[in-house]
């Protein structure tokens, strides 16, 4: 009976090694890939009503390549993310993951399709710490668990002073936005993040590597079975091969490594050099939608740089930086073309302003929810007001509004909107930058100098100063 039993056991044993499917082919039984990833400006973000970022695009080629759906799954932090793939929650984690040794013992890694070098940031303005050795005297947080935590750990092994906090809620993106508010003095990010990070936070500066360069990959859980992990590596060799990963990340930082920060001087050249070329444009666009031209303008030049061959990561195009969906709603065929661009983005923003809430009454706050609703859409607009009211705060007012439109980062917040996570600081600072170059526009005596020499339009009936 001793025989038999353990008989019995050694066949259970091999039926349930066969019932176990190969990693690869229990993907395609389900019809499913289930990615990992985060939000931010490197990973995953929505853009109006886009999906976009580079993993995302990333992980959706290998799901259309696997011929499956593709399932994004964002947990709250990074810690998590590692866990999850180290339990094979999920199939592959696309999150910018740097491959350290400490990892390594608990996931494996796909092919390498990135470099970066971990980096020290501070804010300009304030005294820059030349080495590791002077942080002692201000306050560093670090993203916990990442691999900064362990770069800073082999630091400390030489510099024992050295300590940081690791903040478990926020990712690199708001430890820099911290930064960049004052609100710590240091963190340490991946130079890629710091690059797509810039534009938003135009204070932020590099004070010194704290790492050599470092290999990203995605992960996948520690397994005997390959099929997954040859299939990854077959993938990223046919997009290498082919040109496709080049041609995807200069899609997604090829303009931020190009990125200079856009001072007063910048914009006072462009205004001799590119906008005699647009301003009868924007003149005609103005009378036609009661719209102060100089605003148009201030919009197209934070869209575009008055670059009318623009084009973004998210496929928006033109002076206006209109999307596909966009210009067929405004009955136009070629975004490119500063004579269609130029009157259906201006005709486009009337109608945004036209279609907010009456209660919206003052025209101001009309002007910059119109303009929020340009950058991320009415619904995400419509969300922050609904918070804002929610919390006792007036959804009429920009003042308030404005304070809650970056919670649409924040799951805390987001989950109980309709339309769900949007770049909500991403507006405000955009709104912000318009204002800058209307008022440069305005006060500008190049600018006046150009209005002498052409016939000057009807005034719209906008406030003359915003």
């Amino acid at each position: 009976m001793k025989y038999i039993g353990l008989l019995l056991l050694s066949l259970n044993l091999l039926i349930a090694c066969d019932e176990a499917l190969p990693h690869l082919e229990e993907i395609h039984e389900r019809g499913e890939l289930r990615v990992l990833t985060r939000y931010g400006p490197t990973s995953y973000y929505v853009k109006g009503e886009e999906l976009a970022g580079f993993e995302y695009e990333l992980a959706q080629k290998f799901a259309e390549h696997l011929n499956v759906k593709l399932k994004i799954i964002v947990p709250d932090n990074l810690a998590d993310i590692l866990s999850l793939i180290e339990q094979g929650k999920a199939d592959v984690a696309a999150a910018g993951l740097t491959i350290t040794p400490v990892r390594q013992d608990k996931i494996r890694f796909g092919p390498v399709y990135q470099e970066v070098t971990q980096q020290l940031v501070y804010r300009q303005g304030t005294k820059r710490p030349k080495d590791i050795t002077a942080l002692s005297n201000g306050q560093l947080e670090v993203v916990a668990s990442s691999s900064h935590v362990e770069q800073l750990l082999s630091h400390q092994q030489e510099v024992p002073e050295l300590s940081w906090t690791g903040n478990t809620e926020l990712d690199s993106s708001g430890l820099l936005e911290l930064v960049q508010l004052e609100m710590i003095d240091y963190t340490v990010a991946d130079s890629n993040e710091i690059a797509a990070n810039r534009p938003l936070f135009p204070e932020l500066q590099v004070a010194f590597n704290v790492s050599e360069p470092q290999a990203l990959a995605w992960a996948i859980p520690l397994s005997e079975d390959n099929s997954l992990y040859e299939e990854i590596v077959f993938f990223f060799n046919e997009m290498d091969e082919s040109g496709e990963l080049d041609l995807l990340i200069e899609k997604y930082y090829g303009h931020i490594r190009r990125f200079n920060y856009v001072d007063t001087r910048a914009i006072h050249r462009k205004i001799l050099t590119h906008l005699p070329r647009y301003q009868r444009l924007f003149e005609q666009a103005g009378i036609d939608n009661n719209i102060d031209w100089r605003l148009l303008a201030a919009v197209s030049y934070q869209e575009s740089h008055w670059d009318p061959k623009a084009v973004s990561s998210t496929g928006v195009k033109g002076l206006m930086m209109l999307t596909l969906d966009t210009a067929k709603q405004m009955n136009i065929e070629d975004r490119e073309d500063p004579l269609q661009s130029i009157p259906a983005g201006a005709a486009y923003l009337a109608s945004i302003h036209r279609r907010l809430p009456e209660q919206i009454d003052r025209e101001q706050d009309r002007l910059w929810m119109a303009l929020a609703s340009y950058n991320i859409g009415l619904g995400h607009l419509e969300d922050a007001r609904v918070l804002a009211q929610n919390d006792g705060a007036n959804p009429n007012l920009w003042s308030d509004v404005r304070k809650y439109l970056p919670l649409l980062t924040k799951k805390k917040w987001y989950q109980s909107t309709r339309y769900g996570y949007a770049r909500g600081g991403e507006a405000v600072r955009y709104i912000e930058n318009i204002r800058r170059y209307y008022d440069i526009l305005v006060q500008s005596p190049s600018t006046m100098a150009i209005i002498e020499d052409s016939t000057e339009p009807e005034k719209p009936d906008l406030p003359a100063s915003l």
